[in-house]
């Protein structure tokens, strides 16, 4: 007589074994409706699976972020299906679900290309529409690979053959078709809905490896209804329109180019706006009681090993070879040991704890070409990376002390709130267990100080140490984790960093790995794709142009912009021959905030017409007034009284 008990604590008690269906529907009529699968004892199963022990059950209803997931894992069965049935001979391979959609890889002498999606599209609603149910079944190893190679499906029959010995082999049916998977899946086809789109094709190797066969890979993406789906789609068009390569471009910020492959070229008003936000987190840091330091780009090897990271980033590390020195040196892809080796320099004592030390530290990072992203994702990159040096007993107060921090400089971005995702130990670690318990333990502690409430990431923590993870939220709803802390004991004893404690003796100070932006080109291309290029004015390359209406105020608009850059502001002039409309235009498609226009009337008053970005409507000011009304928009948040 198996005990169930549900979410709220109430128990009920069944003759025999039951499945989550009968359960459902014992419980009520609207249950059983909205039921699409279970959590028993906190593992998803299907509603038809059989429960003979006391567990614990929570069902999955569609407004529930578990049945997300079900929808895209069902989408891309159905999406094998549809593909099979319009294309007989094609091959499936392997189908997950992903962030916000799903993909499914096929083998085919002809890929596919975007002029199939719109067919395979409209089999997937029919196959969807009739509403044909998931039945699970458990197969024989042999037997399962028996069936695939026979069906000429090869890579189905190797993935079984990969399997480990233990592995149940379950496959799955919907109607006629069929598919080899762990599962869980919902009721039936028909609970997918018509949240749904393909999106676009690609090129994938089998397995991930080019001495592979090259498949070819449908992606879409999938909703609990049409709402969410176009809000999503709405999201890719902004998306699109915000694109930091095109808004730079347009701005004239930046550039990359193949001589020189994740590396950016910043152009003279990037680098302004890059310089923008270094100085204001330089300012901040110093606030903070940080001293900033410099270590060198070329490290020998040596120090990578004892470091561990040799082990660990090697195939991610840019190498140079000094062959008359026989030394291997490496381009830092981090600065952490470096650091270490400041703070070894002398005897420390624990008066001087904590020590709090940050760089605006160069790294270098290989990364597949393929996954290059614009400034997003690069090889080249600078961190505004610090490391704070402490007894175990302040790990807490600095890590409220560093969230307060953060979260004064998100704010100051504009970004209003942030998201925390703890990190705990990956399975490749370096450390014994008793040292993470202790790292996580002071994290969970430094967490609960500093009210912090996050989400648990398992396995996502350095190979050092656990981690906080802050994820901002952006304009149209993306996330990017920008922020970290991480508490490290692992290092310090590695690189034998000690000092001397109130007794006189020896301890290792543990060591808190933080940055608030990250990496600097990934924060600027945000920043870009936050504001589509519209940046509140501290943040401005070009903070105003002075643009004449006719030749006769070019002297006057000289003496404007002249005093305007007295005052500290980033200014441009246009006494070109252009209509004024047109540069009006012109510097509008640059998304320049301010333009002030002068004619022969507002040189004889003194005056200028303010036109702000985006309005159509202009303001006659005094020069003096409209000198004072910009200085004051363009002072950095930190610097205001």
């Amino acid at each position: 007589m198996p005990a169930i008990t549900l979410p709220d604590g109430s128990v009920r008690s069944f003759d025999g074994p039951v499945t989550g269906t009968t359960i459902a529907a014992a419980i009520g009529p609207g249950l059983a409706r909205a039921a699409l699968a279970m959590e028993v004892d906190g593992k998803q199963m299907d509603l038809s699976r059989t429960i003979s022990w006391d567990a614990a059950v929570k069902f999955i209803t569609r407004k529930d972020e578990a049945a997300l997931e079900m929808i895209r894992h069902d989408a891309a069965h159905v999406l094998a299906e549809a593909v099979q049935e319009l294309y007989p001979g094609t091959q499936v391979t392997i189908g997950p679900s992903i962030e916000n959609g799903f993909y499914y890889d096929f083998y085919r002498n002809e890929p596919f290309k975007p002029d199939d999606l719109p067919a395979i599209e409209a089999k997937m609603r029919e196959i969807i529409a009739r509403n044909a149910g998931f039945e699970r079944e458990e197969w024989d190893r042999e037997e399962a690979i028996k069936f695939f190679d026979g069906r000429g499906e090869r890579f189905k029959a190797e993935l079984i053959r990969d399997l480990p010995e233990s592995e149940t082999i379950t496959i799955y049916r919907q109607g006629e078709w069929l598919d080899l998977c762990r599962g869980p899946h919902m009721r039936s086809t028909g609970d997918i809905g018509n949240g749904f789109k393909l999106m676009k094709t690609a090129g994938a190797y089998w397995r991930g490896d080019a001495k592979n066969p090259m498949l070819s890979r449908i992606y879409g993406t999938a909703w609990r209804d049409n709402k969410e789906l176009d809000a999503y789609l709405h999201q890719l068009e902004e998306a699109e329109r915000r694109d930091h390569r095109k808004i730079g471009k347009a701005m004239d910020l930046f550039h990359i180019q193949e001589e020189a492959v994740g590396s950016i070229f910043w152009h003279p008003k990037g680098w302004k706006l890059y310089r923008t936000v270094e100085a204001y987190i330089r300012r901040r840091q110093e606030e903070g009681g940080y001293e900033e330091v410099r270590t060198p780009q070329l490290v020998d090897r040596k120090l990578w090993e004892m470091s561990g990271h040799w082990d660990k980033y090697r195939k991610n590390m840019f190498i140079a070879e000094v062959e008359e020195e026989a030394t291997m040196l490496a381009l830092k892809p981090m600065n952490c040991p470096c650091h270490v080796q400041i703070f070894n320099q002398g005897l420390r004592s624990y008066k001087e704890l904590p020590i709090r030390m940050a760089e605006f530290g160069a790294c270098h990072r290989y990364e597949p070409s393929g996954a290059l992203h614009g400034i997003m994702r690069v090889r080249a990159f600078t961190q505004d990376d610090a490391h704070i040096f402490c007894t175990e007993d302040q790990i807490a107060d600095e890590t409220v002390r560093f969230v307060a921090l953060l979260e004064s400089v998100y704010k100051d971005f504009g970004f209003e709130s942030f998201s925390v995702k703890f990190s705990d130990r990956p399975e490749v670690r370096a450390g014994s267990d008793e040292v993470w318990d202790r790292a996580e333990g002071a994290l969970k502690e430094a967490c609960e100080k500093a009210g912090v409430t996050y989400t648990l990431n398992p396995g996502e923590g350095a190979f050092y140490g656990p981690k906080l993870e802050f994820v901002l939220r952006d304009a149209i709803g993306r996330d990017w984790q920008c922020g970290t802390i991480q508490v490290d004991f692992v290092l310090p004893e590695r690189l034998d960093a000690e000092y001397v404690t109130s007794e006189s003796g020896r301890a290792r100070p543990v060591m808190l790995h933080r940055a608030i932006i990250g990496s600097f080109e990934r924060f600027l291309g945000i920043l870009i794709e936050q504001y589509a290029g519209r940046f509140p004015l501290w943040l401005a390359p070009v903070q105003a142009v002075v643009a004449t209406i006719v030749s006769d105020a070019d002297g006057y608009a000289r003496e404007v912009t002249e005093a305007l850059r007295s005052a500290g502001l980033a200014v441009e002039l246009d006494i070109s021959n252009q209509k004024i409309q047109a540069k009006i235009r012109d510097h509008s498609l640059h998304h320049v905030p301010n333009i002030l226009v002068v004619g022969r009337k507002e040189a004889e008053e003194r005056k200028v017409a303010l036109r702000r970005l985006g309005g159509a409507a202009q303001e006659i000011l005094a020069l003096e007034e409209a000198i004072t009304l910009l200085k004051a928009e363009a002072t950095a948040p930190d610097l205001r009284s």
